[in-house]
């Protein structure tokens, strides 16, 4: 973001903060809700997944999925939620402390290929969601805040098949050929 995009977004949003103070709209509150929601049962999936995850890279990956983009988006569908007058999910799952290393048996382990399979699939479900607040979003600072929160998702979710890329994670799909 360069420093006249900087000055632009606090401008517009000093003006929006004078003139435009409504409470969030129905649609705008049920889909930062269901983001909240989600996003705090995502933490409680992500960190198994770093419990079971074997390389390292990966297990730095999902923590950082957890720390800098999960946590990040509850906060920002949170904060959004409280100043538009709408409710904050008091949803809550058991947390799981992040391991270096646990000893889970062969049979019930998940292996990192299918780890990173199944982040992929959170990834484009909470990557539509964001879509989809901004979308409904009728308030300028709220598109804004959700763009920022898109832009880390969409930098982690390249991070991601850049990994499962150099690992062979990547399942081989059949050619259409008709």
């Amino acid at each position: 973001m360069t420093i006249l995009d900087k000055v632009s977004a606090v401008s517009r949003s000093m003006v929006q903060n004078i003139v435009d103070k409504e409470p969030v709209n129905y649609i705008e509150a049920g889909v930062l809700y269901a983001m909240a929601a989600g996003g705090r049962h995502h933490v409680a999936v992500l960190s198994v997944f770093h419990n079971h995850a074997q390389d390292p890279r990966l297990k730095e990956l999902i923590k950082d999925g957890l720390d800098n983009l999960t946590e990040n988006t509850i906060k920002t569908c949170d904060n959004l939620l409280h100043a538009g007058d709408a409710r904050v999910p008091t949803v809550e799952y058991p947390t799981h402390p992040l391991e270096n290393r646990m000893d889970i048996p062969g049979a019930a382990h998940l292996s990192d290929m299918e780890i990173a399979s199944m982040l992929v699939n959170m990834h484009t479900a909470s990557t539509i969601a964001l879509v989809a607040a901004i979308n409904q979003s009728y308030q300028l600072e709220m598109a804004i805040q959700l763009r920022e929160q898109l832009n880390i998702s969409l930098d982690w979710g390249y991070r991601l098949l850049q990994l499962m890329l150099h690992r062979g994670w990547l399942p081989e799909l059949a050619k259409v050929e008709h």
